[in-house]
């Protein structure tokens, strides 16, 4: 068994040299051959799928993980400077809306709705602004606060009003007044102050607010033009007008002093037009009547005559008769007067007596 190692089955031969054998000059036996062992990496021998990794890397022109020497980080600043300018330079603008382009801080344009570019932030800015949301200022803020205004015949009333507005303009929005709200409150409170020093107290608080309503929504949309301010005033309603609280059970007093008068006044007007639709009446009718006359004085006279003694004749129970040969008068109305009051009855005229 010694001698037999060329292979399992031993040599092949004698003297020979079979091809077994270890120091022949013909083919070793591959059973006699050792196991070959892997080549080390780098020794030159590239697998199949290395290779076509290889391949690809360099037909898309970068490595990853990277194998030319660059840190990972290099890579990563490449993908977030194209989001930053990705995020930054492509912006939607709702209908309601209007987006202020600036760059390096200038005004540029302004963007309509839809989906607009821009260059990326920091050289270029986005400012989107709602034009179309009504907004509301209510002076004074708090519901607990006084807010005393002199009126023109020197009266002090305290007055809640609000004030409704949206923009009209962004660029002059933005860039033209520092703190629009603000402004928008004081103009509110100057234009309010103006128009009230004109009018009277009755007028303050009662019918003549639909005016000074009015009054000062021009006012104040003529102020914020003037400033350049790019705001549209919607309208100017106010809430509250009474006297100050210290005043007001007598405010009220004179207040219904003042009603009562007015009421009286209204009455007399009344009876005023009564008496002067009568008196046309009367007048009318006595034009028809002069036209009669002068076409037939005597008949205009008697029929008048006798209109007028029907109207006094019609009150009295005395009836007068001076045809000869008619019965005497018997006042029975008087007697059934007199009997009812108590008093003796009167005795019936004798015939031929006269009649009253």
């Amino acid at each position: 068994m010694s001698d037999n190692r060329g292979g399992p089955w031993g040599p092949s031969g004698g003297d020979d040299g079979g091809s077994g054998g270890s120091g022949g000059d013909g083919p070793r036996n591959p059973w006699g051959q050792p196991p070959r062992r892997r080549r080390p990496k780098g020794s030159g021998e590239v697998s199949s799928l290395d290779e076509f990794l290889k391949k690809s890397r360099d037909r898309i022109g970068w490595r990853f993980p990277p194998q030319d020497g660059r840190p990972y980080w290099l890579y990563g600043l490449v993908a977030f400077a194209a989001l930053w300018i990705l995020f930054t330079s492509v912006h939607r603008i709702a209908p309601q809306e209007r987006g202020v382009v600036t760059t390096f801080g200038d005004y540029e344009r302004t963007m309509q709705p839809g989906i607009g570019f821009s260059w990326p932030a920091p050289i270029g800015r986005v400012q989107k602004v709602d034009v179309e949301n009504i907004r509301t200022i209510t002076i004074p803020e708090s519901a607990g606060t006084e807010n005393l205004i002199l009126t023109g015949d020197q009266n002090v009333i305290d007055l809640a009003y609000s004030v409704r507005w949206n923009i009209k303009d962004p660029q002059r929005f933005l860039f033209q007044i520092a703190q629009p709200e603000e402004t928008i409150q004081e103009v509110a409170e100057s234009a309010m102050r103006a128009v009230v020093a004109r009018v009277s107290l009755d007028d303050a608080i009662g019918a003549g607010r639909a005016e000074i309503e009015q009054s000062v929504e021009q006012n104040m949309q003529q102020l914020l033009d003037d400033y350049g301010a790019g705001i549209r005033i919607q309208g100017v309603a106010i809430n509250q007008s009474v006297p100050p609280g210290a005043v007001n059970e007598a405010f009220l007093q004179v207040s219904a002093a003042q009603q009562q008068a007015q009421s009286y006044m209204n009455d007399a007007r009344a009876y005023a037009l009564q008496i002067t639709a009568k008196a046309q009446g009367d007048a009318a009718a006595f034009e028809k009547v002069y036209a009669e006359y002068k076409a037939a004085p005597e008949v205009t006279r008697r029929r008048m005559y006798y209109e007028t003694m029907e109207r006094i004749l019609s009150r009295v129970d005395t009836t007068i008769v001076e045809a000869p040969g008619v019965t005497p008068y018997l006042p029975l109305p008087e007697i059934q007067r007199r009997s009812s009051q108590g008093q003796p009855q009167a005795q019936p005229q004798p015939q031929g007596a006269p009649a009253r």
